[in-house]
């Protein structure tokens, strides 16, 4: 949930003003990140992952500059920190769904060194071993 600029109880100002434009372009981007992200559509992924990256470099930029003069409304600054709270949650999930995948596929593709035989019939866990064992 984000409040619009008119939903804030603080005057707008130049400051305010400048500083809406790069979180809405955060909280746009994050908003159609997670939509591809519910899809499962990896190009939007993709292209909706590039574009948060550059916005929020720019908000962080927009936001380091005017927290310089001490001029960084508190309702900017709470929608900020929720949109870091949403990117940190998705990249979570994002890294629970690749921990999944990964764990499917070493369940379907395992490693040759598994400690069973191996194409040549010997055990790999003996060969490994020193192979002093031979019959």
């Amino acid at each position: 949930m984000h409040l619009s600029p008119s939903t804030t109880t603080e005057p707008s100002n130049p400051v305010s003003q400048q500083l809406e434009k790069p979180l809405l372009e955060v909280e746009s981007c994050l908003n159609l990140l997670g939509e591809a992200l519910l899809r499962r559509d990896t190009p939007a992924i993709e292209q909706h992952s590039a574009q948060l990256h550059q916005a929020l470099a720019q908000a962080i930029a927009s936001f380091s500059e005017a927290a310089r003069s001490g001029n960084v409304p508190a309702s900017l600054r709470n929608r900020l920190v929720q949109a870091g709270g949403r990117v940190a949650a998705q990249r979570e999930s994002l890294a629970r769904a690749t921990a999944a995948l990964d764990r499917a596929i070493d369940v379907l593709m395992p490693s040759e060194s598994s400690g069973l035989y191996s194409a040549l019939g010997k055990s790999e866990r003996k060969s490994s071993l020193g192979g002093a064992i031979q019959a």
